[in-house]
Parts: structure tokens; C-alpha cells; sequence
């Protein structure tokens, strides 16, 4: 049988995801930092974008076709602010183009004039406008190695000593322990063997640096850290407690102090005494002197109350006064750039930054959109609080601003909200429902509150179950299984009822 061959003609459509329609996805699921950090990148890179912060005031010469509008919902952006945006146009300077701008001297020398509003410390100095800002007179913290290595310096060490000291204080963790996660057993045999020093030796080094502020730190367990800090208290029940964490570490974990005081044949009383030393105690000794600074949240839209109604205001500080370079599309419109290599490049240039900018207009409207949604469906929880937050899906946001999914999903991402009731993810609004015995269903996040608030107001000396826990929010008409309690109080950080328990 013989094979035909046919030419046919079929017409179908098809999502082609170009570089610049894969930019504009990125762009919308990146947090306010990255962004800002994309747009300092994208500025090095292009010399068709400018931030007129950076240069004099600048007017709106003209606009490209389709930047004129930027309205975001209801919300329409100022002449000025578009402006700031888009527009273009050249400062004017005395003089012409062969001679440098004459500068205005007289006004360059009044802004170091003294005046009433200068500090004391800053009178005849320099302008304040020239002091350096807050966050660059800040003094980096001192991190456990140097602060521990100081102290070493004091010490009478000999070479050996102070060779394995080095070892031991650079293998200390964040918390201030010396473990090494590839090695089993003691670390302090490898340290010692890498230092070439006996093993007394490093035991005589390890204990002398245990000794040094903050106390516990060279320790390998929790056990042996508690012991070092025991050691240093002067309080007369301080021998008990240490007996307390050599032998009966596990009970004082399960808080069972009733057993411990049963196996030294001593009063609860007694036990409870030593116990109440253990807040003097740190765990973790180094954790003061590691980690970074806790990050700072910029919220990406405010919500504001304005009589019975909320506004939404974008966030735009930073992301809102790019625009494209005056010199360089004056330059195409003159003709005073040659065909060839250098006309191509810029005009490459331009139609890069033309779509960043707008790129960044759409990530700015649809997270208006989404959050005006937002607004309308979790009403109640701006007038009354978290306990009446409101179950809210994806489909729900998507189906009533006309978007997919996956574009709420992205916009929600890393962006937060300032509220009336404080700073939110976005994404924290979005919660599975959980039903009620009458009424309607209420949120996941509420129900954490209300177990939340439950362990907060409990008696410290008999805590609440789990099963009292469900008993409680039953009786406010939520309807939960144990295993639903256990989980959602493991999400919140707290201990099951046996760890919380407190005998003083």
C-alpha cells in the first residue's frame, strides 16, 4: 500500500511566552526588595533609564503612545506623579553647550548657613543635609569569635593551648556550641588531633574558654552548657539544680518535678526551690552575638479608614519615578545618532526599558486590584479584628477582579499590607474554612486566634488539654477534631499541656 503525501493548511492559537512577557511574570511575583534590587540592576545595565531623583526637577516634554493612562481600578495616578513616570524633558542651564552650567554660588553657600533648626553638635560644622544618615553610623555587631578570641588574649595560653583554643572558639555554632555535623563522637578529639596537642590538653583548654563570658559557650549539649552556668550561680539551692540536670535531665524536660523530688527523697518544695533558678540559665549563651538583624517589612499598600469606607494607596516610593532618558530619545528623533550598530543598540535599549516601566505599572495595578478584592471580602476582620476573619480562596479574589488564579497567587506572594489591625502578608487572608455549629463558617486563622488566646488566659499550674481545648471552642460554636487542635497549636509554637505546665 502506497503513502500519500498531503499538504493541508490548520489554523490554531497558542500562549507564546516571550522574554517580555516572562519579565513581566517575574516582576510580579518578586517582593518589594527584590524588585527595587531588579530595578538597580536594570538601571547599571540601561542608560536609557533614569531616576530624576538623582538629577533637577524634571517636566513632562511628551509621552510614549499607551503610557498616558495608568489608572489601577478606580484609582487614577496625578498628572505629576505620570509624569514622573514617563515623562520626559531637559533641565535647563545658563550657558551653552561649550561652557559648563554656571552654578549658583550664593545658594550653595546658604544651605551651610547656621540656622535654628541645627544641632548642637552639628553648629558651624557642615550641612545637615550632608550628615550621614542613621543606619551609617550604626556599629556592626561583634560576633562570638572576636569577642571570645579578646578574652583569650587576656588568658596565660601557651602555643598548644592557644592553637587548639583557635580551633575550638572558630567550630562554635550560632548558639554557642561546639559540635561539627560531619563528625561523630566528641569534636573535641578531631580538634585536638588537628592542632597536634594531647587530649588533656585540649580538655584543659575547652574548660578555661567555658569559663568565659557568655558562660556555657565550648559546651557539646544542652546538659553540659546548664552545668558550666549552675556552677557560676551563688544561690544555696544551686547544688540541688545541678544534681537535677546531671541525673534527671529528661524530667526536668517533661517539667516532672514530682518524680525528680521522688528520686532524691526530698520535698516537692524543695525541688520547686531549685527549679526557679532555671530562667538565670541561657541555653543558647551565643545567640546574642549571631544571626542578623531582624528584616524590616515596607508594606507594598496601605488600607486606610476614611469615614465608614477603606481606601487602598499603593506603595510607589522607589518604584514610580523611572523614566526614559531625554538625551537618548532626542537623540533618535534628530537623527543624531548614525544608523547601524549604536542606533540599533538604543533603540533596543528603549524598547527594554518602555516594557520594564510598564511591566512595573501592571504589577502595581494588579495588586490595587487584588487588594481592593481583599478589602470586600474580609470587611469584617478591618472593623473588628482577626477573630473575624472570613474563609477566602484563590478562585474568589481571581473570579471577582476577572484575573486567573495563578495571578492572585503571584501577586500575593512576599507583599504586604498595612491594616488598621497591622502589617499582613497577603497571602495571610487566604484561608480554608472551618464549620460551625450555627452561623456561617469561619476561617482557619480565626480559629488559631481563638486557641491562641485560649492558652494565653489558661491557669499556668493546670493547663488545657487538647480535648479541653475542643470542648472550649465548641461551646462558641466551632466544631474540631483533637488531631486539628494538636496541629494547629504545634504551627503556633506552643508546648502540649504537659510541657506547659508550671509549679511556680
Amino acid at each position: 500500500m502506497a503513502m500519500e503525501l498531503k499538504q493541508s493548511l490548520k489554523l490554531s492559537q497558542q500562549l507564546v511566552m516571550t522574554p517580555q512577557l516572562q519579565q513581566a511574570i517575574k516582576l510580579l511575583q518578586l517582593s518589594r526588595m527584590e524588585l527595587l534590587e531588579q530595578v538597580r540592576e536594570e538601571m547599571e545595565q540601561n542608560p536609557l533609564l533614569e531616576d530624576p531623583d538623582e538629577r533637577a526637577p524634571l517636566d513632562v516634554a511628551e509621552k510614549e503612545p499607551g503610557e498616558a493612562s495608568l489608572e489601577a481600578g478606580n484609582v487614577e495616578v496625578p498628572r505629576d506623579q505620570e509624569a514622573s513616570l514617563v515623562g520626559d524633558s531637559t533641565p535647563e542651564f545658563k550657558g551653552d553647550s561649550d561652557n559648563p552650567p554656571e552654578i549658583d554660588w550664593e545658594a550653595y553657600l546658604n544651605s551651610y548657613q547656621f540656622s535654628e533648626q541645627t544641632t548642637a553638635s552639628n553648629r558651624g560644622n557642615v550641612a545637615t543635609e550632608d550628615m550621614p544618615s542613621f543606619e551609617a553610623n550604626l556599629v556592626k555587631k561583634e560576633d562570638l569569635f572576636a569577642h571570645l578570641q579578646e578574652q583569650m588574649g587576656m588568658l596565660k595560653l601557651n602555643d598548644a593551648e592557644r592553637r587548639v583554643g583557635l580551633l575550638i572558639i572558630g567550630n562554635l555554632d550560632d548558639d554557642g556550641y561546639l559540635k561539627l555535623p560531619e563528625v561523630e563522637g566528641d569534636p573535641l578529639i578531631r580538634l585536638a588531633n588537628e592542632a597536634d596537642v594531647p587530649m588533656h590538653v585540649a580538655e584543659r583548654t575547652l574548660r578555661r574558654i567555658q569559663s568565659l563570658d557568655p558562660k556555657g559557650c565550648g559546651a557539646r549539649d544542652l546538659q553540659e552548657c546548664l552545668l558550666i552556668q549552675v556552677q557560676a550561680l551563688k544561690e544555696k539551692q544551686a547544688p540541688m539544680l545541678g544534681l537535677m540536670i546531671k541525673r534527671y535531665m529528661k524530667y526536668l524536660e517533661s517539667k516532672n518535678l514530682p518524680a525528680i523530688a521522688k528520686e532524691l527523697k526530698v520535698t516537692l518544695e524543695e525541688v520547686v526551690e531549685a527549679a526557679k533558678l532555671l530562667p538565670k540559665l541561657d541555653p543558647k549563651p551565643g545567640r546574642n552575638f549571631s544571626g542578623d538583624d531582624a528584616p524590616y517589612i515596607t508594606p507594598d499598600v496601605f488600607v486606610y479608614k476614611m469615614g465608614d469606607d477603606y481606601t487602598v494607596v499603593l506603595n510607589d516610593d522607589g518604584l514610580s519615578k523611572l523614566r526614559i532618558s531625554t538625551t537618548y530619545r532626542n537623540a533618535l528623533k534628530n537623527g543624531a545618532v548614525s544608523p547601524g550598530q549604536t542606533k540599533e543598540f538604543i533603540q533596543d535599549k528603549l524598547r527594554s526599558a518602555q516594557w520594564l516601566i510598564r511591566s512595573i505599572h501592571q504589577r502595581q495595578r494588579t495588586i490595587y486590584k487584588v487588594t481592593e478584592s481583599i478589602i470586600k471580602f474580609q470587611r469584617d476582620f478591618l472593623d473588628k479584628g482577626i477573630a473575624h476573619l472570613k474563609p477566602l480562596i484563590l478562585r474568589d479574589v481571581a473570579e471577582d477582579i476577572g484575573m486567573h488564579e495563578s495571578t492572585v497567587s503571584r501577586v500575593t506572594t512576599s507583599k504586604y499590607v498595612h491594616t488598621p489591625q497591622g502589617i499582613f502578608e497577603l497571602k495571610y487572608f487566604f484561608n480554608s474554612s472551618i464549620a460551625r455549629v450555627s452561623g456561617e463558617d469561619t476561617a482557619s486563622e480565626a480559629v488559631k486566634h481563638h486557641i491562641k488566646q485560649l492558652v494565653s488566659q489558661e491557669d499556668a499550674r493546670n493547663p488545657l488539654s487538647d480535648q479541653k481545648i475542643v470542648e472550649l471552642l465548641k461551646a462558641q460554636g466551632t466544631e474540631i477534631a483533637r488531631r486539628t487542635v494538636a496541629k494547629y497549636r504545634e504551627v503556633l509554637g506552643i508546648l502540649p499541656s504537659s510541657k506547659r505546665k508550671r509549679y511556680f
